[in-house]
């Protein structure tokens, strides 16, 4: 018993991140997925999020293919479904880093403005929506702070990946040349 408690112990962090992996891909498949369905089209783009960086007529183009009921549902996905997914993937790219590092905090700061940077977005697209609604021309400007953003989130996504790439790499080599016990 003494045993167990002393291995989950050791691992708690591994256990951690498993757990927010598997939390991640519930809150995907069966929150994220189903409340996105509202404003999805069939073809084209289906969200100004998922591009690297997007212009002003790609976004007029965006809310123009859509009707105002769907309009509403991409706005209330943005400000709640999309807003507790950045936090629910931080947890999760957080305590991977965390296992694979061992506590070197610093690396966290990465997905955090990740996280950050994607609710910075998600308020400049709710701004550029609001605009749209109220049948007044999106600025040239918000556009371009919206798709700066965007392609800063996606930048310190990549950077995330990354960091957790060489994680796992370091984690195999000291697998890989750590001596055997016999």
């Amino acid at each position: 018993m003494s045993r167990t408690i002393k291995h989950f112990k050791n691992n708690r962090i591994l256990y951690l991140a498993i757990s927010f992996t598997f939390l991640f891909s519930l809150y995907l498949t069966y929150i994220l997925a189903p409340f996105s369905s509202c404003f999805k089209l069939d073809s084209g783009v289906n969200s100004l999020g998922i591009s690297f960086s997007y212009t002003r007529e790609m976004v007029q183009n965006f809310f123009e293919s859509r009707t105002q009921e769907q309009l509403l549902c991409y706005s209330e996905f943005l400000q709640i479904w999309d807003a507790i997914f950045a936090f629910v993937y931080t947890l999760m790219y957080a305590s991977w880093i965390m296992y694979f590092f061992n506590n070197k905090r610093l690396f966290l700061i990465v997905p955090i403005l990740c996280m950050i940077a994607d609710w910075a977005e998600n308020y400049v697209e709710s701004v550029m929506l609001e605009t749209y609604l109220t049948s007044r021309p999106i600025s040239e400007t918000l556009v371009s702070l919206g798709s700066s953003i965007n392609s800063f989130k996606w930048i310190l996504s990549s950077i995330t990946y990354l960091i957790i790439l060489i994680g796992i790499l370091i984690k195999i080599k000291k697998n890989l040349t750590k001596p055997k016990l016999h």
